[in-house]
């Protein structure tokens, strides 16, 4: 079975590499200024986050204006540790300036961050869908049409039979027996069965039950 061959991509040391020395450069100024403990490491977690927000914020095409501001701001504190810890700066003499810049790095981060997060981007409106607001604003408005009347349908008539009111009271008794031995109402051809008398006269019976 062969294995996986695994490649080390040379870019990707590279950037490790780079990366861990700009962090501890940023480590070794916050020290330096007076910034001990946990909020030295801090520093360069806050300046490395802010850079690759503004980045991400640079590829997704929106508030470039905005995101290229940030970058410039992260880029050069971190280039300036980088070349401030080069022999160019008394670690043991930091100037005032430079504490204050470390000071009120926090600050400056948490804007950067706060507002490369919650930027909205800019929505262009669509030129051909302006021009269809336009057409449909300016084009007259449709006259109602009436409401269609719905259609009625002749229903035919059917004479009118008189029954008697002995049969109808037959009738009643024969279908409520009906109903009591199948649980159903009777219908119409039943109870003309029943009653033995014509269909005209069975069904003005029935509308009577």
């Amino acid at each position: 079975m062969n294995r996986p061959s695994r490649r080390v991509d040379a870019v990707l040391v590279q950037a490790v590499i780079a990366g861990a020395l700009s962090f501890a450069h940023l480590h070794d100024i916050a020290s330096a200024a007076g910034q001990g403990g946990w909020k030295a490491w801090a520093y360069p977690i806050s300046v490395d986050l802010l850079l690759v927000a503004a980045w991400r914020r640079l590829r997704s095409g929106t508030a470039k204006a905005a995101a290229w501001c940030w970058f410039v701001v992260a880029l050069a504190a971190s280039l300036g540790a980088n070349v401030a810890t080069a022999g160019l700066l008394d670690v043991d003499q930091v100037p005032a300036w430079l504490r204050i810049l470390v000071a009120g790095w926090p600050a400056v981060a948490f804007l950067g961050g706060t507002l490369l997060a919650h930027s909205v981007p800019a929505v262009e409106p669509d030129n051909d869908t302006e021009g269809d607001v336009e057409d449909q604003e300016d084009a007259p408005e449709p006259a109602p049409e009436p409401p269609a009347q719905p259609a009625i349908e002749a229903l035919p008539v059917r004479p009118t039979v008189p029954v008697p009111t002995a049969l109808v009271d037959h009738a009643r008794k024969v279908a409520a027996e009906h109903h009591t031995r199948t649980g159903a109402p009777i219908d119409t051809p039943t109870l003309r069965a029943r009653l033995g008398v014509p269909a005209p006269m069975a069904e003005a019976i029935a509308a009577q039950l």
